[in-house]
């Protein structure tokens, strides 16, 4: 057995059997049906059973299920940035995280689309407990991230995961998308967590921790949805945090959650590449010696990268002149627009809980007020 055999996706050599033991499996009959409305079972079955590779898989099938959605749930996808990146080339995409499957998904299908390779994703286990969704993510080329471990069960975990991301980027030539920390971003607010940083570290054979980061070509990504197909459900967490309780999630909200943020409605989204972090690591490594404090400066890079280049829609104007009662962005939406937005907030917040409204406000608020913070961003 590999060490990563407990984490991995699927060999190649492993997906035929895998595909044809799921054929009949009720929730890939509801993918199917999905993505190829017109097509008889027994046509997509042949072809699922023709399936030797995670490649063919994505291309024939996921590629496709993905376009579907972005015809059926959002105005469509626009990319910036992709034109600094190389064919053949593996890189690690650091992003931030608005949804569970989408984010990773559309950055596939622009890496497809620009003749790039294509990203082996971390994904959590509290996401996979079902065992078919399991195999999807396997066939889907995610790795999983263990959660709620001990503090010593936690160091094995992440040296693990730290050593199978550095064996994709530098053995296999294999690409890797992780979030900039653990879980979505439910407040708006985009900040790396230099745990992430930490752990990827491990995965050097040098002691010299910025050489390995420039070795592996870290790529900020910024994703942006017009609008978050789970905002309303992201609310219940952000009230537990305003009353200082710890929240506790229901059962299988995790998968509710997956499937809101699949067919719910997003309008325009928008994916822009970063620079790749090179001569910021020279920087870096010129001004500070220290390895905690170089990874807390590099944190910062990919905050800042992030942060700048994040594509304000909008929603996020409203929000911001809704919350804090000013008319500072009118130019910068119609009145079609806010009238649509408040008609969202009407029905998905009760009107009678300021926290709720609030929090709600804020989370497409948020980006415009991080991105005031850089005297080059456009706002």
């Amino acid at each position: 057995m590999s060490k990563f055999d407990a984490i991995r996706p699927f060999y190649d050599s492993e997906v035929n059997n895998a595909l044809k033991s799921s054929l009949n499996h009720p929730m890939m009959k509801a993918l199917m049906d999905f993505t190829f409305p017109d097509v008889d079972d027994e046509v997509w079955k042949t072809k699922l059973s023709e399936t030797h590779s995670i490649r063919d898989f994505q291309c024939n099938f996921i590629y496709k299920s993905v376009q579907k959605v972005l015809e059926k749930s959002s105005d469509g996808l626009t990319t910036s940035g992709f034109e600094k990146l190389e064919p053949n080339t593996s890189y690690l995409f650091i992003s931030n995280h608005r949804d569970i499957i989408l984010d990773t998904s559309l950055l596939n299908v622009a890496l497809f689309d620009n003749g790039l390779v294509m990203t082996a994703s971390a994904i959590g286990d509290n996401l996979v407990k079902k065992a078919f969704l399991h195999t999807l993510s396997k066939l889907n080329r995610n790795f999983v991230v263990q959660r709620g471990l001990s503090p010593r069960e936690l160091l094995g975990s992440s040296k693990n995961m730290s050593e199978y991301i550095a064996q994709l980027l530098l053995h296999e030539n294999r690409s890797v998308w992780i979030a900039q920390r653990e879980g979505r971003t439910k407040d708006g607010n985009d900040a790396t967590h230099s745990g992430v940083l930490k752990m990827l570290s491990m995965g050097s054979d040098d002691k010299d921790i910025m050489a390995y980061f420039k070795k592996i070509k870290i790529v900020p990504v910024s994703l942006s949805y017009e609008y978050d197909p789970t905002d309303a459900l992201k609310m219940p967490q952000l009230l537990a945090e305003a009353k200082k309780e710890i929240y506790i999630k229901e059962k299988n909200e995790d998968f509710i959650t997956l499937l809101s943020g699949i067919i719910g409605q997003k309008k325009r989204i928008h994916i822009h590449i970063g620079d790749i972090l090179d001569s910021e690591i020279d920087e870096i490594v010129a001004e500070e010696q220290n390895p905690n404090k170089q990874i807390q400066l590099l944190t910062q890079k990919i905050d800042d990268s992030i942060l700048q280049s994040y594509k304000l829609w909008p929603t996020n104007y409203i929000a911001f002149d809704m919350l804090y009662k000013t008319n500072q962005f009118e130019s910068k939406y119609t009145v079609d627009e806010k009238q649509l937005f408040q008609r969202r907030l009407e029905l998905r917040i009760d009107e009678n809980s300021t926290v709720l409204r609030e929090g709600f406000l804020a989370m497409y608020a948020n980006p415009v007020v991080n991105k005031l913070k850089y005297n080059n961003a456009t706002v």
